[in-house]
């Protein structure tokens, strides 16, 4: 698991069909202080996420697709929840 801040919607017309009437977002992944920590990639939102949120996010194929309930689904990554607040000592 990771933790990543929201920075974008995906908008496309033609997807894949797994993909269909589902919600996919932008997302950069972040240390506990709020700093990125890479690059930005796309995920599968099954959380109700919006720009800007802290949230979970699973990076393994075979999770992602449990979480869908699709195990056919072409999906890498996906945001399983979303963060509160993060706590630093």
């Amino acid at each position: 698991m990771k933790i990543a801040r929201v920075i974008g919607n995906v908008v496309s017309t033609i997807k894949t069909p797994s993909h269909n009437g589902q919600k996919l977002m932008v997302v950069e992944p972040i240390d506990m202080e709020g700093t990125c920590i890479g690059d930005s990639f796309i995920a599968v939102d099954a959380a109700q996420a919006g720009i800007g949120d802290i949230v979970i996010i699973i990076e393994e194929g075979g999770s992602a697709r449990d979480i869908l309930k699709k195990p056919d689904a072409a999906v890498d990554a996906i945001i399983a929840g979303i963060v509160d607040y993060l706590k630093t000592n």
